[in-house]
């Protein structure tokens, strides 16, 4: 399998490429199971970020980053769009969205206790990867819905168009590719 070489929070990996259709593949950014990649990912997203109360992240690649993150920040409380309502979360709210790196629509859910807490707080909103920014534009309406103020956006790797946007805070921009897996420029 191809790969994409790169260095991220001064860590060399090499990203595998993964076709989306018969003209573009993507380089595959996976953070589970990379304690070192996590924690120096966490640590650089840290000395960017703007002042928060709250961290969220949509599951499921985010959690590892997130929850280190928090861990770094004091052990704050942090919390999660997640995939399914569990038994657990009561007057669930929810969201729908078609990310990139997803075959099919999901919907995104978040327990009240935590949209509870995050009423009137600043919410800074974590990612691994910001590509079309559908994922992030879902839980950002999952914190507005909560009345949680959305004070930034971050993510470890911009992707694409999200390279060129001004609202996101990243550590490095990752290209698209052909099918050749050539960078596209």
């Amino acid at each position: 399998m191809k790969a994409y070489k790169m260095n991220i929070a001064g860590l060399d990996r090499a990203l595998p490429l993964c076709p989306l259709n018969e003209n573009l593949s993507i380089g595959a950014f996976v953070i589970f199971g990379d304690p070192e990649l996590t924690t120096a990912c966490a640590k650089a997203l840290l000395d960017r970020a703007p002042d928060y109360d709250y961290l969220i992240s949509a599951e499921a690649k985010g959690i590892p980053l997130v929850h280190e993150m928090a861990r770094l920040a004091g052990n704050q409380k942090y919390m999660l769009a997640r995939k399914t309502p569990k038994l657990y979360m009561t007057g669930v709210m929810e969201v729908t969205v078609r990310s990139i790196t997803t075959a099919k629509e999901q919907k995104l859910f978040l327990d009240q206790a935590d949209a509870d807490l995050m009423r009137g707080k600043r919410v800074l909103i974590v990612d691994d990867v910001i590509s079309t920014g559908a994922s992030l534009h879902a839980v950002e309406e999952l914190v507005k819905a909560a009345g949680g103020i959305v004070c930034g956006r971050m993510a470890v790797l911009a992707e694409g168009d999200a390279q060129n946007r001004e609202d996101i805070i990243y550590l490095e921009k990752l290209p698209l590719f052909t099918a050749n897996g050539e960078v596209i420029e």
